[in-house]
């Protein structure tokens, strides 16, 4: 009997997404099952990304116990609906090629993998917890564009990848400006908007580190640039 996240069959793809004229503030969703195995955890992420843009009437069939029933999860978060702040990502290895699977009519691609310790589990979903993602992608930020940065009391530099509109199901991208004001951060961090004055690369090779806000906006630390 399979299990983890081999008990998640894969299907054939059936749903196609043309390749949007603006990635930017383009929407996704995630499903995330939590499965335990002994005293840690196996975290697959399946993503709509290229497939389908999380229409809201499959979004709206998901039930996170009723999943995490059919497959023996430990428990399945549902992570969306999201959009993306970059202006192009580039996939290499399983991150590109990672199998599809469907969940009540919405079918999404395996596109990255989490494992953590029955210790660490409990802080995985903590605001501005650091926690690494096994990817390998490189997101490309244009010249001219805005970019929103959280700096941490230690200088470290996480830009957000997408925003969220789990917890205000109201935000909207002209929010983003001024979301430091909304924010509970910790002493000694800030957040920030800045205009890129040339291309920027934000890269995962093999390991990603990457955190959410208290709205559940998500960031990936910048370990490439200055």
């Amino acid at each position: 009997m399979a299990i983890g996240a081999e008990s998640i069959p894969t299907v054939k793809q059936t749903q196609f997404l043309a390749a949007a004229q603006e990635l930017r503030n383009s929407r996704y969703c995630e499903i995330i099952p939590i499965f335990r195995t002994g005293t840690n955890f196996e975290i697959p992420v399946f993503n709509t990304a290229g497939l389908n843009n999380c229409p809201i009437g499959l979004w709206s069939r998901q039930n996170a116990k009723s999943i995490a029933a059919s497959f023996g999860a430990f428990m399945v978060k549902l992570n969306g609906p999201r959009y993306w702040m970059m202006d192009a990502i580039k996939a290499a290895g399983v991150t590109k090629s990672g199998r599809v699977v469907e969940f009540n009519g919405l079918q999404l691609r395996e596109r990255a993998s989490i494992k953590v310790s029955l210790v660490n589990i409990l802080n995985i979903q903590r605001p501005y917890q650091v926690n690494s993602v096994d990817r390998s992608t490189t997101f490309s930020y244009l010249k001219g564009r805005k970019v929103y940065e959280l700096t941490s009391a230690s200088g470290e530099i996480f830009r957000m990848q997408s925003y969220s509109q789990i917890v205000d199901q109201d935000l909207k991208i002209e929010d983003l400006d001024r979301l430091g004001e909304r924010l509970s951060l910790p002493k000694g961090w800030s957040y920030k908007m800045r205009v890129l004055d040339k291309d920027s690369l934000l890269k995962a090779d093999g390991v990603a580190y990457v955190l959410q806000d208290d709205l559940q906006n998500s960031y990936q630390k910048q370990t490439n640039l200055p």
